[in-house]
Parts: C-alpha cells; structure tokens; sequence
C-alpha cells in the first residue's frame, strides 16, 4: 500500500498568528465516496488547475480522483470558480474537458461575468455595450441580453470617436464584432448600462468610449448628468498566466478608468463589480454544488434539478493562488468554507500569507486534493 506525506498549514484566524504544523499519512487508492457526500470543492482555474493552456502540474489527474473509476460519474461536487472569462459557459466546460480529460458541465463552470445574467430583468430590452477580450456581446446575448453590442462594433458606428484608430495597425475585432443589420440605431438609442465582460484589449479606446458613455448619460456627444449603469465582470489587480510574473488583471483597468473618468467628471465614478472576493459569489457557488450535490453518483448532470434533494453541506474547500482573491473571498463567506492556498500561481511564499492567511498551504493542486479526500474520508 502507498503513502504519501504532506504537510498542513493551518492559520487559526480566532488564535494567535503562529502556524501548527501537522503531517499526515495520505492512502493513494481510497473507497468510493457516499452518494450524497457532505463537502463540496471551488477551484480556482488560472494559476490552480492552468497556465494558460496548459495544465499545472498533475491537475487533470487530481480532477480525475473526483470521478467515479468505473462509471467515470461525478462523484464529488466540485466547480470552477474564475474571474476570467469572455466566452459563454458552454464553450468554457468543453474547452476544460478536452484539456483536462474530464466530463465537464457548463453548470461547473462559474466565470466572473456569470452574475451578469441576474440583471437581465432589467436591461433585457435595453441597449448595452460589453466589452473585453473574446466575445462579450455573445455572452452577453446568450443570457438573453437582446440589445448587447460590443464596444468595438459600438465604436464603428460614430466616426473619429477614437482619435488614435489610424495609428493602430493591429486589430481587436473579432469577425462577431463586426456591424450588423441591428433592429435599432446604436446611434441616437441612449446606453443604459456598460459591462466589462472581461480584460479589455484595447485600453486606450476602451477608456475613451466608455468615458464618452458615461458622462453623456448614454449618448456619446452629449451631456447629461445621468451616469449609466456601470458593470465589472471582477476587480483582480494581478493574475498568474504564462508569463512569469502577473499580469495586470481588470482591476487595474478599473482603477485607470475610475482615476481619469473622477478627473474629467464632477462627480466620482459609480460601479459594480462582481467576481472574487465579493461574499455573493462564493453564496452562488454553495448553491450551485449543492445542486451537483444531489446528482453525483446516482443521476445525471443535465437531469432536473428541481426534483433533486440536497443537503447542506459541512465544509466547502476553495482552493486557488490568490490571497487577496481566493483566500480574502472564502474567509469572508465565512462557515462552511475551508480556504487552500497554493504556491503555484501569485502566491509563492515560503509560509501563510501575513494578510490573508490560508486554512491551509500546500505546493500543488494534486496536494490540495488529496488533503481533503483523506480529511473527509479516512
């Protein structure tokens, strides 16, 4: 029989900051879970399970332990829980399923841009602009949206609204992003709301057009003291992708935005934005596994969820590299979420982080998995 060793780092947040060290003595082959098991797991994706488009480490192997190995069922609720996105959900689960060699349903598949679809009872027949990179106005359309028109095909219809165009010799649209034949004139229809879908390509136009929205009460050219609504998919200052070090994330572009738009405005930038850390996301997330919950080892996953019981969970893990994304956002929620920190993206550092200390610190996915699956059934 195998073993393996790894070492737990635990932060009791009520006690004094010095960190227990505990080892534990992992089985490699463990008994199939109980049909309705009592915890549920949140990954994050960049940084945790991805670079890019390749896995890290053992990720795809660690997803398959969640799996039963015979029926290849899901066997233990888990999901994504990312910031990025910038396509619909559907596309993102078979993207992840061809790259880590897993079943993945759209319904594991929580992207920043996802609470978008909470709002359609408002601007459902409104006209709004999206933009970031991929395919905001398909996204946005997808959740029914019926009047979303990206920024770059927003862009096209007013001339010279983008003083720097003719110095760009790169291009930003996509062949969606291209005019259409719309049912309304994007011209003198007023935006009600602006949604940054995901990390806007081009800052320098991006900024311009939406300060241009924003101040003229929706009508570019105009004024009005009437600010429309103004949307963020998430506020991540940094992000692990390929590269070595972080990239600036969204966060940063709304910090570029607010500081110029409170410059040439009297009155300071309104805002919303989604995504971790923010409490509601991680209560969505409990919500969806809950429903996963009630459909591993006995049912489908496009069967009806309605008709499924579930029972309240006793420990929800996150785990993801982010302290003051992944970490701050499940010590928020609070009970029943246990919060795993790796040292495979932002995070590097030797022990817990001082701000925003972990339940746990482990070096890889795999060990993050392996903890809990022992925790909750050795």
């Amino acid at each position: 029989m195998k073993f393996r060793t790894v070492s737990r780092v635990l932060q009791h947040r009520n006690r004094s900051p010095s960190i227990q060290l505990h080892t534990y003595r992992v089985l490699a082959h463990l008994h199939s879970a109980p049909k309705r098991p009592s915890f549920g797991i949140a990954f994050d994706i960049d940084g945790v399970i991805l670079r890019g488009r390749s896995p890290v480490g053992d990720s795809p192997k660690a997803l398959k332990r969640l799996y039963d190995d015979d029926s290849g069922s899901l066997k233990i609720p888990y999901l994504f829980l990312t910031n990025g996105g910038g396509i619909p959900e559907s596309r993102r689960a078979s993207e992840l399923s061809q790259l880590l060699g897993v079943n993945i349903d759209p319904i594991q598949v929580v992207q920043g841009h996802s609470p978008f679809k909470n709002l359609l009872t408002r601007f459902e027949n409104e006209l709004v602009v999206a933009t970031g990179k991929g395919e905001p106005a398909v996204v946005m359309s997808e959740y029914g949206f019926k009047k979303a028109v990206s920024l770059d095909e927003y862009t096209s219809y007013f001339d010279s609204i983008d003083p720097l165009a003719p110095y760009k010799t790169w291009t930003t649209k996509q062949p969606c992003n291209k005019q259409r034949n719309l049912s309304f004139d994007a011209t003198s229809e007023r935006v009600k709301a602006a949604f940054v879908v995901s990390d806007p390509v081009d800052w320098s136009r991006d900024i311009q057009v939406l300060c241009d929205i924003l101040r003229s009460g929706g009508l570019p050219g105009e004024k009005s003291e009437h600010q429309p609504d103004m949307y963020f998919a998430a506020d991540d200052l940094e992000y692990q992708a390929v590269f070595p070090s972080e990239r600036l994330g969204m966060g940063a572009f709304r910090i570029a935005l607010e500081s110029i738009f409170n410059r040439i405005h009297h009155k300071p930038l309104k805002y919303t934005s989604f995504g971790k850390p923010n409490p509601f996301v991680f209560k969505n997330a409990e919500s969806i596994l809950m429903q996963l919950q009630s459909l591993t080892s006995d049912a489908d996953l496009n069967g009806d969820y309605k008709d499924k019981k579930s029972h309240h969970f006793e420990t929800l893990y996150m785990i993801g590299d982010n302290p003051s994304v992944d970490i701050k956002g499940a010590r928020q929620a609070g009970h029943p979420w246990f919060s795993i920190l790796t040292r495979t993206g932002v995070f590097r550092g030797k022990e817990n982080h001082s701000d925003y200390p972990a339940d746990l610190v482990v070096d890889t996915v795999e060990e993050a998995v392996e903890f809990i699956l022992q925790r909750e059934f050795a």
